[in-house]
């Protein structure tokens, strides 16, 4: 296992470096970091500024230099806060990471529930109550959903019952002021049920085409034979496989989900790494987009990885191929 772990994590090193390089190359030639001083039409200005940042010297040499200075911890200053980039990032990093863990933990273990008793009870009515629900979750828009739970979970119930405060909150992660044990559940929870319908929604389904798929192989009926109880072959047998599919689907939605939730955030005005991008993409902050891209391309490798780690131990035959 071990050697098949590195053989993987090898792998993932060059793609990585692959990536940065695009991604710097793409982020310097789109945007100008003296594009403002162009506005002053004083060319000197200008002439002197690209020679400060580097930006006179090829693209493979500037790369090279911002590769040293990134894998240091100095991912340069933001242009329009003039902040360093590093706390900047670790922060809307941090503030993304808790939607995504509480997300990825409610729609794992609901999803792969409800895989499992869809398959189980194929063409039953929870069935079909299942599929249905699955494909409205799928049709609905995030931002309609979000906007939705806000007036009926949050702004609806104080305006009907007289409520000094609403029973959810829907701006940021905390208040200034409040229990510390109540607050941040509160907070929580409408921007999690927003990240979540549609999650739900896709991972249930795949579950359940796995499941179908494991209950209807030889294996799963020779187990039968043998006189297995129903949880025995069900769980021992049939979800361990039905597992790898998931399992791919599960590391590339969570590794893209590293890249910010744009809408969720911005709804919820959640200071995380899709309001980041967002606002720096509209400012042309290009220090903030070129670390922003490289750290989400880096989850997406992680998570890539975590999933040829995750089949090897689903299923010993991949390591040795």
């Amino acid at each position: 296992m071990l050697t098949y772990v590195a053989r993987r994590l090898a792998y993932s090193i060059p793609v990585l470096l692959i990536a940065s390089f695009l991604l710097f190359a793409f982020v310097r030639v789109t945007f100008d970091p003296t594009a403002r001083l162009r506005a002053s039409r004083d060319p000197s200005a200008v002439a002197r500024e690209r020679t400060r940042l580097g930006l006179d010297k090829p693209i493979v040499v500037q790369y090279k230099d911002w590769l040293v200075k990134f894998v240091q911890g100095d991912w340069g200053e933001s242009s329009r806060s003039s902040e360093r980039v590093y706390p900047m990032i670790t922060r809307a990093l941090w503030n993304t990471f808790q939607l995504i863990f509480w997300g990825v933990l409610i729609s794992g273990l609901i999803a792969i529930g409800i895989g499992i008793f869809s398959a189980v009870r194929q063409y039953s009515v929870a069935d079909y109550a299942f599929t249905s629900a699955s494909f409205i979750g799928l049709a609905m828009p995030p931002f309609w959903f979000g906007l939705i739970a806000i007036q009926f979970l949050a702004a609806g119930p104080k305006n009907w019952f007289d409520l000094s405060q609403p029973p959810l909150f829907f701006v940021g992660l905390h208040s200034v002021a409040g229990s510390p044990i109540l607050d941040y559940p509160r907070h929580l929870v409408l921007p999690v049920l927003t990240l979540t319908v549609q999650i739900i929604a896709s991972w249930s389904r795949y579950e359940r085409a796995s499941m179908l798929d494991a209950i209807n192989a030889d294996y799963v009926r020779a187990a039968r034979a043998k006189g297995l109880s129903p949880r025995q072959v069900i769980f021992k047998h049939a979800f361990r496989n039905a597992l790898i599919p998931l399992v791919t689907v599960m590391a590339l939605d969570i590794g893209l989900l590293f890249g910010g939730l744009i809408v969720t955030e911005k709804i919820f005005s959640i200071p995380g790494m899709g309001q980041l991008f967002f606002d720096s993409l509209l400012q042309g902050d290009a220090n903030v987009l070129v670390a922003w891209t490289v750290v989400t391309a880096g989850f997406v490798i992680l998570f890539n990885l975590v999933a040829d780690i995750g089949y090897g131990a689903l299923d010993p035959r991949i390591r040795v191929a």
